[in-house]
Formats: C-alpha cells, structure tokens, sequence
C-alpha cells in the first residue's frame, strides 16, 4: 500500500465554520496534524447559512449536480475554500442545498435524517465528479453514518468506491440519530431492510444510524482508550453495547488532541496578559481580570474555580449544584461557571449565586472570549461529568495551567492523574465514585494543596508541559486507516442484515 494516503473527513460540522460541541474541533484540527505527516487530506461539511462566503472566500467548484434522495433527484452543487496547515493549506468541501442548510441552526430540525442523507450522498457523488478519489472515508458521528452502510451495499460494486475503506468515530454514543422506517426509503437502502441483532431487539423496528455505522464500518473508534472499554458494558453502552462487543475487533479508542496553535497562553491575545510555564506572572494579572469580569472581589490568595460546561446531568450538574452551598459556605473559594443547558439548573444557580454573590458568578452563555479568560483565569478547571467519551475542556485547561479536578471517566481518565502530595506526581485531582461526597473531597483537596505555593507552583508548570497536540494521535488515525484498508482489501462484503 501507498504510504502517502487520501483521507476524506466528512462531518457536521468543523471549526472555524460552524461548531456546537467538541466535534468541529476535532474536525477542524485532526486534518492539519494528518497534512503534517504527507497525506492527501481533504475536509465535507454542508455549507449553511452561518458560513459567510465572503469571510471565508467560498468559491465554486461544482454542480449543480443531481442526487438521489427518496425517489427524487435533487440538485447539489460544492463549493470550496483552504484552511491553512502549516505551509500548507487543506481543501474543505461544502455541500450546498438552499432549503436544507440556508437555516439558523445546524441541528434539531424534522427533517435531520434527509438533510444529512442528502449532505452524505452529495459529497459522494460529489468527488466522483471531481474525479479524486479517497483510499478512506473517515466519517463522524450519526450525521454521516450512512456512508458505510452505502459502501458495504449500494456503492459495493461501484468502481470508484470499491476499494475505498471508512473509518467511523464515534464521539458521543448518546447521540444515534433514531428515526423511523421511512429514512431506509430516503437513503436509497430500503431493500437491505432493517438491522437485525438478537441481543439489540430495539432495533427491529426503527433505523439507528450510529448502529449502522458501527455494523458496517471497516475501522470503528472511540475518542479515548478508557471510553472504548465502557463502551462495552450496558452502563455506557446506551443499548449497543451488544453490537459493540460483536466488533470489539475492529473498536479502537484514540484520544483526541487539541490545536496547541489556537490554544496556546504564550500567544493568546484574547487574554488579558500571555504567559508561559517560566513566565507565570501574566497569569495572576489574568485571575484579577477574571474577577473583575465576575464581579468578584479581587484575591489573589483565593482559589478561583472554573467550569464550562452544558448544564446538564452529563456534565455533573447533579453534583455540582449538590456541594456548592456547603463549599461556599465552609471555604475561601470563589467559583465561576459558563454555560447553558437544563432549567433547573439555571435557577438554582440563581439562587445559589444570590446567597453567595462574593463567591459565585454565573454566565448563562458559551463563549469564547469568555472561555479564555476562564481557563487563563482560574486557578483549577471543574469537570465532574457523569460520562465524558473525551473531553477537550481539560486538556485546554492544563495546557493554562488551570488545574482540572474531574470525575476518572473516559477521556478524562485518560489525561488527568490525581495528585499525590507525598510524592509530587499527578496532574489534577480525580475521583471515581459518581456521588457529591467524592466531588466535595477532591475539591477540598485541592483547595488544600493551592495553599502551599510552591507545590501548586510546580503542579501548574508541570501540567503546562504536558504535550496534548494532535500529533500523536493522527499518527494512531494513520493507523487504523491502514488497518481499515486492509480489512477492506481482505474481507468479503458482510452479508445484508
């Protein structure tokens, strides 16, 4: 096999397009980390209405052109533009429709399941127009799940897609994208028929796409290696685990990275002051700007917490919102939280943030120049997520020197090693067991080890030199592209299910 490979990265969404959730970083730093390493990689995503054509110089590449959709044929055309990569650039591929992406959101329309179809069968059709052909399709996610399932069926004999191998990640197993029997009439598999696995009999009847991607990908992949492994047991597998456990042979787990060039306290001009692990003292100048922005008082003695995060059971909420009054009311603690997501959530953070005006601020909100003045800010980083398949906040967090206090599950059991003040080792402050009591002690701890500023000291630059690029892990993707190429060539075409 070429050594040198073409990679399509198909997905949802990417940065620095359109992004809801950790997805578009992923999207838009794994390519760049590929490039460096020689390979042909180029990037899909639908062009909806936020992508400004003029900021982001969009030109015309193709089309119209018509794609099957139902028993229709719809017109498509592409349009295209770079993302720079180091010297080099990376071409990315829009999708355009005006009627299922000129609309203010990216997700939770009706019509999802045609949108992304229509998106997937596009770029497909759309490359071989084009006449460039991928050796592997990596595809993300529910939204683009049905580019194995086509490759295994509709495309199979198809001379342009043949040999081609798809890689399919899955970075939030909650998410499956479960619709009803029509979406098989839609994509044009209807003949195929449903799913049928005797252990997943909640399948018999509707189409799960994510279950579709993980049945028919070559390659299938988790974004941390602790995540891949709970994948497997009914608590995380959230009804497919049996399915998972069935191709436990091809289900690898590969830890995310982050763009250590966007995120980067050295360079940031988006915090008050740039600061490295030998320099520290523009950090101190960013916690006062971060208390000022909270309408906090000003103390530098005081640990200040970070959290950014969905309110949600998910991200811990339950917890949180379970230790503040007793941690506000019994330590010298200031907390600062952004983020939106459940009611209740929101108003019991007003009201906590009523009773301790001093100590907690809240901004119902994500971000970004917020997010930076947190991490940059705040002295620890709080992620207490009841599940967490990765986690990017994290990585962000130590590359500040905010130190993360998490709950060890799946990414985050992965990057964060708690700290052992005998001995000096560790990154952070873990706990394992998901109750309130475990948060509130790892807290405590942490509280405790600040006040001995030499150690925190140490604790902080040691976490700053941690190296959570993408680099290693585009080299692990390198892998399993290859992996999926060769159970590609080798393997004969599953049997219709």
């Amino acid at each position: 096999m070429n050594d040198r490979l073409a990679v399509l990265v198909v997905a949802a969404e990417m940065v620095p397009f359109a992004k809801t959730g950790g997805l578009a970083d992923v999207v838009g730093a794994l390519p760049k980390a590929l490039r460096g390493l020689g390979h042909d990689v180029r990037v899909a995503i639908p062009h909806y209405s936020r992508i400004a054509s003029e900021r982001f110089q969009l030109e015309p590449l193709l089309g119209p052109f018509p794609v099957p959709l139902d028993d229709q044929l719809i017109d498509a055309a592409l349009v295209t533009t770079q993302i720079a990569a180091g010297d080099d650039v990376i071409p990315v591929y829009m999708v355009e429709n005006e009627y299922f992406y000129q609309r203010d959101g990216i997700y939770m329309y009706e019509d999802d399941a045609d949108r992304f179809i229509f998106f997937c069968r596009a770029i497909l059709e759309g490359i071989r127009q084009l006449g460039w052909r991928p050796d592997v399709i990596h595809c993300h996610d529910w939204q683009t799940a049905i580019i194995p399932n086509w490759l295994k069926t509709i495309y199979r004999d198809d001379p342009f897609f043949r040999d081609v191998a798809c890689v399919y990640t899955i970075h939030n197993l909650a998410y499956q994208g479960v619709f009803g029997h029509r979406v098989l009439e839609i994509a044009g598999v209807d003949e195929y028929g449903f799913l049928a696995h005797p252990d997943t009999p909640h399948l018999n009847d509707v189409v799960d796409l994510m279950a579709r991607g993980i049945h028919f990908a070559d390659v299938i992949n988790t974004v941390s290696e602790t995540y891949a492994s709970e994948i497997l047991q009914p608590e995380f597998g959230e009804g497919l685990d049996p399915m998972l456990r069935d191709r436990r042979d091809r289900l690898y787990g590969v830890l995310n990275g982050i763009d250590t060039e966007l995120y980067d306290p050295a360079t940031d001009g988006a915090i008050a002051m740039r600061y490295d692990r030998n320099r520290l003292e523009g950090r101190l100048a960013c916690k006062a700007e971060l208390q000022r922005t909270a309408r906090l008082p000003e103390r530098r003695a005081t640990p200040v917490i970070g959290c950014i995060a969905r309110l949600s059971d998910q991200k811990g909420f339950d917890l949180i919102c379970q230790v503040l009054d007793p941690l506000l009311r019994n330590h010298d603690v200031q907390l600062v939280i952004s983020g939106t997501g459940e009611q209740r959530y929101h108003e019991r953070l007003i009201e906590l943030r009523a009773r301790f005006p001093r100590q907690l601020a809240v901004f119902f909100t994500f971000n970004a120049p917020l997010s930076r003045a947190v991490y940059a800010g705040s002295d620890m980083f709080l992620m207490p997520s009841r599940r967490e398949p990765c986690g990017l906040s994290q990585m962000i967090a130590l590359r500040y020197g905010a130190i993360p206090i998490v709950r060890a599950t799946g990414g985050l059991a992965d990057t964060v090693r708690d700290f052992d003040p005998g001995t000096g080792d560790g990154n952070g402050f873990a706990f394992t067991a998901y109750d309130a009591m475990a948060l509130y002690a790892a807290v405590v701890r942490a509280i405790e080890a600040f006040r001995y500023r030499s150690v925190w000291q140490q604790l902080m630059v040691r976490a700053m030199a941690l190296d959570h690029s993408w680099a290693a892990s585009a080299r692990r993707y390198v892998d399993l592209y290859q992996r999926a190429r060769a159970v590609r060539s080798e393997a004969p075409a599953p049997p219709r299910p």
